[in-house]
């Protein structure tokens, strides 16, 4: 990126794995499916997709009550995934309190779960007596940034990308983008979501969600595979905080990993199909942001929700872009789909690739679509040396975004 180099100093996790990014990265290394049947969907009528990946019961405690009555789920999470990537920082609070510290963190909506409760009392009471003041703060689109920063005490600038699928990693790109241009020293990022029936019943309109694995949720979603069937909604937050080279080095912050390159671009040819032209050419500009050529890739982690046009559209572009000789995988197969949050945590997945020299393979993928299998498409953990990571991540409505994750060399 030009500019200044912007390193990744702490991350924080919250997944249907449970709380930090050990829960998380080791539910990865075993290949543990976070899938299962979900009482809440199965509960509505004419959904046939049945199952979720959902966050466990956490303890919520750390979190100031008094911050808290203002939270949904999804800024509870966020807020416990972005206390996390402080403390590993180690980030004091007169860090944080400065203005030149800032947050870059999204969700799809507001709380999807507060509305429902909301519109439930109002159809059957036609009144609003019993809607609590707090209400309104937690189905704002800026809910999640807004509680974060009144939580950590965030004084500089907050920004609430909303891009659906691709939030989390456009908040990681923008943040990075600030960092590098001197616009902030120290960035929070990354994204958030809960899951409501809603999501999944979304997906089910435009048949795009998993129905056929309801009784073995264990096998579901299947990226990349002939026999995948959709998308299975997840939920959660990853945070990563981002600085400076100079201001982590001056403070002697362990560095974890480096953004070496951030693009987006929109497809304006359909807002429910991805476009393989402009993902190879988001690829493309990530790389030239990053100034690394295409061979120089060790692994490009996929957005791959395992929808077909989704799957088959990011394999021509990948092949288009960096050949078919870089392992590609997919997590979505091991907790599903976390919408807005799926991107940061991905990244979160990259960045301990790197520093575990581990590959995470596609979990559920079993016989790769005739269409990738000239695809090096990993199915095992795998020992490797990586320096340099590519993470896609695409949403409806065209917004396509590639980031470039390194190794630190500083």
């Amino acid at each position: 990126m030009n500019g200044q180099r912007v390193m990744i100093t702490g991350m924080g996790a919250v997944s249907p794995y449970g709380a930090g990014v050990d829960a998380f990265w080791q539910g990865l290394v075993r290949g543990a499916s976070a899938v299962g049947r979900e009482p809440a969907v199965e509960a509505i009528g004419g959904v046939r997709s049945k199952v979720a990946a959902v966050v466990p019961e956490l303890d919520v405690r750390v979190i100031d009550r008094k911050k808290r009555r203002f939270m949904s789920n999804m800024s509870i999470y966020a807020t416990l995934a972005a206390m996390e990537a402080v403390a590993q920082s180690g980030l004091a609070p007169e860090h944080i309190a400065r203005r030149s510290t800032g947050l870059c963190l999204g969700s799809t909506l507001g709380s999807p779960c507060e509305l429902e409760d909301f519109f439930r009392q109002w159809v059957q009471t036609n009144s609003i007596d019993n809607v609590k003041s707090t209400f309104f703060f937690k189905i704002m689109n800026h809910s999640c940034v807004a509680n974060v920063a009144q939580s950590l005490g965030i004084r500089g600038r907050i920004i609430a990308p909303s891009a659906a699928c691709a939030t989390g990693a456009l908040a990681i790109g923008m943040a990075a983008e600030m960092v590098a241009t001197g616009q902030q020293e120290i960035v929070l990022c990354g994204g958030a979501d809960e899951h409501h029936v809603a999501a999944t019943a979304v997906f089910d309109i435009m048949n795009a969600a998993s129905c056929r694995y309801n009784d073995t949720p264990e096998a579901t979603p299947r990226p990349f595979d002939r026999d995948r069937d959709g998308v299975v909604c997840s939920e959660g937050a990853g945070m990563l905080v981002l600085e400076s080279l100079e201001h982590a080095r001056a403070r002697g912050a362990q560095i974890l990993g480096e953004i070496l390159g951030f693009a987006t671009l929109s497809s304006p040819g359909s807002l429910a199909h991805p476009d393989s032209g402009t993902i190879q050419e988001c690829i493309e500009a990530a790389l030239d942001s990053a100034k690394i050529p295409p061979g120089k890739v060790d692994y490009v982690n996929a957005h791959a929700t395992a929808t077909e046009h989704g799957d088959l559209a990011e394999c021509a572009a990948v092949t288009g872009a960096l050949g078919a000789a870089a392992p590609v995988s997919s997590l979505k197969g091991h907790f599903g789909h976390a919408m807005a949050a799926s991107g940061s945590l991905e990244s979160i997945a990259c960045v301990k690739m790197i520093s575990e020299s581990t590959l995470i393979p596609t979990r559920n993928l079993h016989t790769p679509d005739a269409a990738c299998q000239h695809m090096n498409l990993p199915v095992k953990v795998t020992g490797c040396s990586l320096q340099v990571v590519l993470k896609n991540s695409f949403a409806l409505g065209g917004v396509n975004v590639a980031l470039v994750i390194g190794r630190s060399s500083a």
